[in-house]
């Protein structure tokens, strides 16, 4: 047994047994008390404690005990001691750091499962803290590893700070568009944006540090560095969503040869049509008593007030919408001509849907303009499009080429 009076074998046969003890003492801790703990904890009402153990907080305190019985073992070292120590204390900081990491983590799951993350997300500001945590961290550990003070290395950060500058410029970027954004309320998680110059057009699934990421609506995902959401213009479709009304504005063309002033037959015709016959007793009266007072002479169309088939046209589409459930009765509502061109007149719908969702708002326009086409030849108006060969061959049948 000469072999142990020789310190430094004395020193490694206590360190070994000391790790021996650690590593069965953590293995005891992760393996038996933690599950343990978990399956306690679960049965709680809270969710915090699931989180916790998602980010594997509990974890680190596995390695309380190791490190209590290596602190115990290093009394007894006496040339490996001051290596031993040091190590230790690096340890330590490691230990420390990744649990206060872990914990900014599962803070983070926290706040987001509440439904003000939505609207003040603070995933940079988390990441902010991790990057100065780790800088710190590993100031701590360089200085003890070279055996100098910490305040000795902070205060010599100033004779870098350009250096600094430049190398986390895009992270000093990011930080104050973040700040920007959250305080203006420019982006939530959830909102529909469209920014064309990086190819986003979809919802907001993630707001970071250094990036805001949008999932398009073909699925594919568009990173967005931040600052260039305060540097560069956006559009955010929030408003929208929360007014209560989605827009629709969209034109359908009418033959302008097809224009005319209503004659008997079409008038008894469109006064069958219920949404026109208030409009028509009123509009008739109207256009009788002004051509009375200022002595018309109807045998001309020329002269004086006559209803035509696009105005009358025109007043079914208003009162249409008016009649519609899908339509926000409390939102602008407007049906107008826009200025003739050589693809017909333009008759423009412009009215906000109730259901803001895409599909929905989609289904509700196309019903509305389905009905639209099928119901101008009542009106005696044509829908103006570009020949196409079906009309032709209908056109040379007709005279028997």
């Amino acid at each position: 047994m000469l072999f142990l009076e020789n310190p430094v074998v004395r020193d490694l046969l206590l360190l070994i047994f000391g790790l021996g003890l650690s590593a069965i003492a953590y293995y005891i801790a992760k393996e038996r008390v933690l599950p343990w703990l978990h399956r306690l904890l679960r049965k709680t009402p809270t969710k915090w404690d699931e989180f916790l153990f998602e980010q594997r907080v509990f974890n680190v305190f596995a390695l309380v005990v190791p490190a209590v019985i290596m602190f115990r073992v290093l009394p007894f070292l006496h040339v490996l001691q001051g290596g031993v120590n040091q190590l230790l204390r690096v340890a330590v900081i490691l230990v420390v750091a990744v649990s206060v990491d872990r914990l900014l983590r599962a803070g983070l799951q926290i706040y987001n499962s509440f439904p003000i993350s939505v609207r003040m997300p603070i995933k940079g500001f988390v990441q902010i803290l991790q990057i100065a945590l780790w800088a710190f961290a590993g100031t701590i550990i360089f200085s003890l590893l070279l055996g100098q003070s910490p305040w000795i290395l902070l205060s010599g950060l100033g004779a870098v700070s350009a250096v600094l500058l430049v190398v986390f410029q895009d992270t000093i970027l990011a930080f104050f568009a973040g700040l920007q954004l959250t305080i203006n309320d420019q982006v939530r998680v959830g909102d529909w944006i469209e920014m064309p110059k990086f190819g986003a057009d979809g919802h907001v699934v993630e707001v970071a540090l250094h990036y805001v990421k949008v999932r398009n609506w073909d699925r594919s995902i568009t990173t967005i560095p931040t600052h260039k959401l305060t540097g560069d213009s956006f559009v955010n479709w929030r408003g929208m969503f929360e007014g209560g009304g989605r827009r629709i504005k969209r034109s359908v063309l009418i033959d302008q040869t097809s224009v005319r002033f209503l004659d008997e037959g079409l008038l008894q015709r469109l006064s069958r049509i219920q949404l026109l016959q208030g409009y028509l007793e009123g509009k008739i009266a109207e256009i009788q008593e002004y051509n009375r007072l200022h002595s018309i002479d109807e045998t001309s169309l020329v002269n004086g007030r006559h209803l035509t088939n696009l105005g009358t046209f025109r007043a079914y589409l208003i009162a249409y919408l008016k009649a519609h459930p899908g339509i926000n009765q409390d939102l602008i509502m407007i049906v107008r001509q826009l200025p003739p061109t050589t693809n017909g007149l333009p008759m423009e719908i412009y009215a906000f849907t109730k259901d803001t969702g895409w599909i929905n708002h989609e289904g509700v326009a196309a019903d509305i303009f389905d009905h639209i086409l099928a119901i101008i030849p009542e009106f005696e108006l044509r829908v103006f499009q570009n020949p196409s060969g079906h009309d032709l061959a209908r056109v040379m049948a007709e005279r028997g080429l």
